[in-house]
């Protein structure tokens, strides 16, 4: 690594160590998701402001196991328990209309310079990674509206990937599509193949013995299983995003299926959120600021217009379909709360933008429009959401005879 890719790691780490800071001391005023401040550190060490940092190729590399990593912790979130049934269903059906409303206004937009399926999907995506944790904060992830912001989640981030990898990543899709469907059954016998290593005495054992010694057996053999599914995505021709989130839910699964205790799967889980979210995903969206040519959007007027029109963008293709579907399912606050989360777009937009320009569909100043929208939606639409949410909280709390709400 060269003097200079060496203080731009440094840079980059150290910008990447500064944003939980940052977020810290904005959240007086206002609650500022770390991701947004990492972008817009990465930002400011950039080549748009003071040049501390640059994209070079093992900076980029890097950022790239960081995205992987970042695709792998959204496979393991979901619990295939909880949004199985009704909440799966409408959660297919919400991005099936969503996938034809983007593909649509993508359409519409065409005459930016780019490519109309680059952004008509970036519209379809949901930041799962990024509400989660705010529902888990505000205590709605255990109810049946946080199943069904999973569901909605979960298949934001999926649908997408899949897309990407028929649309933007092959220009046959046609073979790709079959080649997804060989994929997708190396996934499910790579599955089957971990829940049976796991469920053996010794494997178990060692598992186990190991989560408290430098050989953490556990954690080795998720990051090789990561590794292996993101190689045999790209040997197959797909998105490596594509095996990094199979790697997760195949992670998800075996560690269910082999039924450790409670304990022990809260320690692999950590363990896999420390290397992730302390480490790899920061670094890889403070590189996505540093990539982000804002400079381009500044000497666009048209661009600068655009950001908030693709803000309206995301409300109409993500939280339109919600509203709909969801009249039977939830209540009206409800609805709507779950309209605003679904339309909250960030990760997987900084990543199909980022396609995009690298394959030259995009403008540099149109993914810049996009991803400010983006940035825009994760920091005003979840605040939405839980207001709408606890009103229907409120409503449901027994009252008493005299009218006032009892604790």
């Amino acid at each position: 690594m060269s003097g200079s890719a060496q203080t731009a790691f440094v840079v980059i780490v150290g910008a990447a160590a500064l944003a939980p800071l940052v977020a810290d001391r904005l959240s007086r005023w206002v609650a500022v998701p770390s991701v947004v401040v990492e972008l817009a550190l990465g930002v400011l060490v950039g080549p748009v402001a003071l040049g501390w940092a640059a994209d070079t190729g093992q900076i980029s590399t890097v950022a790239d196991f960081g995205l992987a990593m970042l695709m792998f912790m959204a496979g393991y979130e979901i619990e295939f328990g909880r949004i199985r049934g009704t909440p799966l269903r409408l959660a297919l059906a919400g991005w099936g209309a969503s996938l034809v409303l983007g593909l649509a206004l993508g359409a519409v937009v065409d005459g930016l310079g780019s490519d109309w399926t680059v952004i008509g999907l970036a519209l379809t995506t949901t930041a799962l990674g990024t509400i989660l944790p705010i529902l888990h904060d505000a205590g709605a992830l255990p109810t049946p509206f946080g199943a069904r912001v999973m569901a909605v989640g979960a298949v934001g981030e999926f649908g997408p990937i899949v897309a990407v990898a028929l649309l933007l990543t092959s220009e046959r899709p046609a073979r790709t599509a079959g080649i997804l469907l060989v994929f997708a059954v190396v996934t499910v016998l790579a599955g089957v193949l971990a829940v049976r290593q796991r469920r053996t005495p010794r494997m178990a054992r060692l598992l186990r013995a190991t989560l408290s010694t430098s050989a953490q057996l556990a954690i080795r053999v998720t990051m090789f299983a990561l590794v292996a599914m993101v190689w045999v995505a790209g040997s197959f021709g797909l998105d490596v995003l594509l095996g990094a989130f199979a790697a997760g839910v195949i992670e998800r699964v075996a560690l269910e299926a082999s039924d450790p205790s409670e304990s022990q799967r809260e320690r692999v889980r950590s363990k896999l959120e420390a290397i992730g979210y302390g480490f790899l995903v920061p670094f890889f969206f403070v590189v996505s600021g540093v990539r982000l040519d804002l400079g381009a959007l500044a000497g666009n007027p048209w661009a600068l217009l655009m950001v908030p029109a693709f803000l309206l963008m995301f409300l109409v293709v993500r939280g339109g379909p919600v509203l709909a579907l969801y009249r039977r399912d939830l209540p009206g606050p409800d609805r709507g709360a779950l309209a605003l989360l679904a339309a909250t777009a960030l990760p997987l937009v900084v990543v199909i933008t980022t396609i995009g320009v690298q394959a030259h569909q995009m403008r540099t100043s149109t993914a810049a429009a996009l991803v400010c929208a983006a940035v825009v939606s994760v920091l005003v639409l979840p605040l939405l959401a839980l207001r709408l949410h606890r009103r229907t909280t409120t409503d449901l709390l027994p009252t008493s005879p005299a009218g006032v709400t009892r604790p």
